[in-house]
């Protein structure tokens, strides 16, 4: 017998790669402070200390988000908090920066989420959970702040996305 089973989370597609990253920048820093300062014949025990802490520290700045999404919900999740906000009850968005662009989400429950636009666009299927619940939101006609913002943003992944299968296809 089969079970019904909700549908998994879409997640950010990049985000293991981007953490592998940071993981190999953070290690090779610490392997190479350790390495330098040994070599110097000043390493002891609270300098090692210091250098794995830093490494630490290096490791945390540079770790991005995890960003998942699934039917009514949107998850950024940092080293530090979780964010999640209801799509399918938005009050509010917001969009600030140019170049790398940065979405905030505001629903009727409170809750605020940060998020980067590109997570957005690198991610159809998370694109995809947002942008239904953001229907649902003008359905119901709790979104009142940020619809134009957001239409501008889908036409603009929609437009990367174009782009990306005609050049995959040899069209451009």
């Amino acid at each position: 017998m089969q079970r019904n089973r909700p549908p998994s989370p879409a997640g950010d597609r990049h985000w293991r790669g981007s953490a592998r990253f940071a993981t190999t920048c953070a290690l090779l820093f610490c392997a190479m402070s350790l390495l330098v300062d040994r070599d110097a014949g000043s390493l002891t025990l609270p300098r090692a200390l210091l250098w794995i802490t830093l490494s630490a520290v290096v490791l945390i700045v540079l770790l991005p988000p995890r960003v998942t999404a699934g039917p009514g919900w949107l998850t950024v999740t940092s080293p530090w908090r979780q964010h999640t906000v209801c799509t399918d009850a938005l009050v509010a968005a917001r969009q600030y920066g140019v170049v790398s662009s940065c979405l905030v989400l505001h629903d009727a429950h409170g809750h605020r989420l940060e998020v980067d636009s590109g997570a957005l666009a690198a991610n159809p299927l998370i694109w995809h959970e947002l942008d239904t619940g953001v229907r649902r939101s003008v359905e119901r006609g709790t979104l009142l702040q940020g619809t134009d913002v957001l239409e501008q943003l889908g036409h603009r992944i929609d437009d990367e996305t174009t782009r990306a299968v005609l050049r995959a296809s040899g069209l451009s």
